[in-house]
């Protein structure tokens, strides 16, 4: 017997807002998170803005001791961390330093790579023969389950603890992942998310290849462009974002909140085939995997109210609509409200799956759609399939029973998860 599983406890690092409080107000009202980027411009990239979460000393010491931040360089764990801990508090779960490990709880928390800053330094120590001066802590932030190790060491976790990596795809497939542990019986709660480590050493291949913006270094706000006419490539973010998975039996034993129930989904991969490549989508594959997600969550197309989309600010905004709309056999007015978080975060990149997810619970949670930015002058190609109204601008309040989300990444790979308003 499948059991069923729901969200209990939500946590977000984001450029636009560090805690939920911070992060629902802020996507609400539309509040942007990127920024000029010093270091960024000081490198002489053509991009010279970026969505890096703001997060004071003070803040730090609440998660990581202060031995820990020391030589503490992968801001990718400390993201995750944060996420992590405060999802697991939200859900109502205590922080006790207990003798034995929770046997009953677990986490898949996902990268795409961790520590890069300590990997330079690392390489920087070695070529000067000062091996020895790499510090204890050298191989924990660089290996790539550093994120999901610490949180079990933070948490007493001792279940599966373990890091997944799929591109931008990472965190939708860690709740996938996830919540299929939970589904099976193997677990009660699971921690699921993804984090990204910030800075010119992550983004500098993306700025390389051309694909981020350089025309708005002037007018930061106004740089990412999802589904605009006039996009020119997307702004580099990082972040993360956690979720608390749990069996329902277990959350309403403990009297828990639930924001949300996961219905099912769906994990593939194009083979970079057809349109597929490294960097382009198999359309036939992102529908095939939309279609499998609804058939899994044993609803209709026709139930989907609200779409949190991939789009990214590139040339493949279009295509995604297009795909969007075949899998579901919807268009014009009747075609679901779309949204992007990537317009005020930028692209959290292997983060950017656990932090829309999050927004795309809140919405759910709290009957809204949040509102798109810069896309004002909407591209005739999605225009000539969705009606401009379901496209937002601002704030929607209306009521939402079904959620879908879906993130696409290098390698040809798609994850797509439905989310439901709870219900006995």
């Amino acid at each position: 017997m499948k059991r069923r599983v729901v969200i209990t406890g939500l946590g977000i690092v984001a450029p636009n807002g560090v805690g939920i409080e911070a992060f629902l107000d802020a996507i609400q009202q539309g509040k942007s998170g990127i920024r000029f980027d010093q270091q960024l411009a000081d490198l002489q990239f053509s991009c010279q803005i970026s969505g890096t979460p703001q997060i004071s000393e003070e803040k730090k010491l609440d998660y990581l001791t202060e031995l820990e931040l020391r030589n503490f360089a992968a801001t990718g764990i400390l993201y995750g961390v944060m996420a992590g801990i405060d999802a697991w508090k939200d859900a109502g779960l205590p922080v006790e330093n207990n003798p034995s490990p929770d046997w009953d709880s677990g986490t898949i928390f996902g990268t795409g790579t961790s520590g890069i800053e300590k990997f330079r330094e690392s390489i920087y120590k070695i070529d000067e023969l000062q091996t020895r001066r790499l510090g204890s802590t050298a191989v924990a932030q660089t290996m790539n389950s550093g994120v999901s190790a610490y949180l079990a060491g933070k948490l007493g976790l001792g279940n599966q603890v373990t890091t997944n990596s799929s591109a931008c795809t990472t965190g939708t497939e860690s709740i996938l992942m996830a919540f299929e542990r939970i589904q099976s019986g193997k677990a009660k709660r699971m921690l699921a998310g993804a984090t990204s480590d910030s800075g010119p050493y992550i983004w500098g291949g993306f700025d390389a290849m051309k694909v981020c913006t350089f025309k708005h270094n002037d007018a930061p706000e106004q740089g990412s462009r999802p589904m605009s006419e006039s996009a020119s490539g997307f702004v580099p973010g990082s972040g993360a974002g956690a979720l608390l998975l749990e069996d329902l039996e277990s959350a309403l034993e403990r009297g828990a909140r639930i924001y949300g129930e996961i219905l099912g989904g769906n994990i593939n991969s194009g083979g970079q085939r057809g349109q597929g490549t490294m960097t382009a989508p198999n359309s036939e594959a992102v529908q095939q995997c939309i279609r499998s997600a609804i058939k899994e969550a044993g609803i209709s197309p026709a139930e989907i109210e609200t779409i949190n989309g991939h789009l990214t600010a590139t040339s493949k905004d279009s295509l995604e609509i297009e795909n969007w709309s075949k899998a579901l056999g919807r268009s014009g007015k009747d075609f679901p409200y779309i949204n992007s978080l990537k317009s005020t975060v930028g692209h959290c990149l292997s983060a950017a799956g656990g932090v829309e997810n999050v927004a795309a619970v809140l919405e759910l949670y709290h009957d809204f759609v949040f509102p798109n930015r810069n896309c004002e002058d909407l591209h005739p190609e999605i225009t000539a399939i969705v009606d401009p109204s379901r496209i937002p601008h601002h704030i929607l309040q209306t009521p939402i029973n079904v959620v879908a989300k879906a993130s696409f990444g290098f390698g040809d790979v798609n994850g797509c998860v439905i989310f439901k308003k709870f219900k006995k």
